[in-house]
C-alpha cells in the first residue's frame, strides 16, 4: 500500500496541519461481518476527537482497530500514528510507540490495590507518569492507594483505568464510555481531567453514547453510521446542528 499517511478523503483539516495520527481506508471485519468499511480520519497532535454515532455505529470497532487488537481483523487500509504504521503492528507493539486503550470495562486487575495495579503498567517501559504526579491529578486515588481497586466506586475505577494508562509514555489515549453509569458530577470530575490531559499533549479519542458531553469536551468531532464516517468537523458544527444530530445520534 502506497498511500500519503496525511491523507484524509473525509476532512478538509488535513490541509491546514499534519495529521498526528491517520486512519485511511480502513475495512475491518468480526468473521465475516464487515464491521468498519472504508473509514477515513485524520486527528491532530493534543486534540479531542469524539467518535460518535448510534449504537452499532462501529465505534468501538474502529477503535480497537487503531489499538490492533485482535478484533476486529484490519483487512485493508493504514493507520499511522507519528508516522510510524499501526497498521502492521500487534498491540503490544503499538502500546510500547504510545497508544493506550482504557475499554468500556476498564478491566481494573482483582487482588490488587490501587497503587499495584498502577506499579504493573509501569513494570516494562516506557514509562510514564510518577505515582505522585498521578496522585496530583487522582487526589482520591492517593487516598485509596491501599485499597483493592475493583472495591472502588464506578468514577473512581475509571480514574484508575485513566491513571494506569497515564503510569506508561502514552502519546495516543483512546477512550472507550468513559462516562457509562456515571453520576453528572463524576462525568464533569472525568471531563476536568481529560482536559489536563490535552494540556499535556496527549491526542485523545473519546467513544460515548453521552454525546453532548462528549462533544462539550472535544475539539472535532467523527460521526459514523453502520461503519461508514458521515461526517467529519468541529464539535461545535454537531451541537449548531439539529438535524444532524436527530438523523444520526438520535439527540
Amino acid at each position: 500500500m502506497t498511500a500519503n499517511p496525511n491523507w484524509d478523503p473525509n476532512s478538509n483539516h488535513a490541509a491546514t496541519a499534519p495529521a498526528y495520527l491517520s486512519v485511511w481506508n480502513v475495512d475491518a471485519y468480526y468473521g465475516e461481518s464487515y464491521i468498519v468499511q472504508g473509514v477515513s480520519f485524520n486527528v491532530h497532535e493534543g486534540e479531542i476527537l469524539a467518535l460518535l454515532g448510534r449504537n452499532g455505529a462501529g465505534k468501538t470497532s474502529t477503535l480497537r482497530t487503531i489499538a490492533r487488537v485482535d478484533n476486529p481483523e484490519l483487512r485493508h487500509g493504514e493507520i499511522w500514528l507519528n508516522h510510524q504504521p499501526l497498521h502492521s503492528m500487534r498491540s503490544h507493539q503499538a502500546a510500547g510507540i504510545g497508544l493506550a486503550l482504557v475499554p468500556e470495562d476498564r478491566r481494573i486487575i482483582p487482588g490488587l490495590t490501587v497503587e499495584e495495579n498502577l506499579r504493573l503498567a509501569q513494570i516494562a517501559p516506557p514509562v510514564g507518569w510518577s505515582l505522585d504526579r498521578i496522585y496530583e491529578l487522582f487526589p482520591r486515588l492517593g487516598e485509596r492507594r491501599k485499597q483493592e481497586g475493583v472495591t472502588l466506586s464506578g468514577g473512581e475505577q475509571q480514574m484508575l483505568a485513566i491513571a494506569r494508562a497515564l503510569a506508561r509514555d502514552i502519546k495516543l489515549l483512546l477512550l472507550d464510555e468513559p462516562y457509562e453509569g456515571l453520576a453528572p458530577v463524576i462525568v464533569q470530575e472525568i471531563a476536568k481531567t481529560l482536559n489536563v490531559i490535552r494540556e499535556q499533549g496527549i491526542t485523545t479519542i473519546i467513544v460515548e453514547q453521552n454525546a453532548i458531553a462528549a462533544l462539550d469536551l472535544a475539539d472535532r468531532s467523527v460521526i459514523l453510521d453502520t461503519g461508514r464516517v458521515v461526517f467529519d468537523g468541529s464539535a461545535k458544527e454537531v451541537l449548531d446542528n439539529s438535524q444532524l444530530r436527530e438523523e444520526y445520534l438520535a439527540i
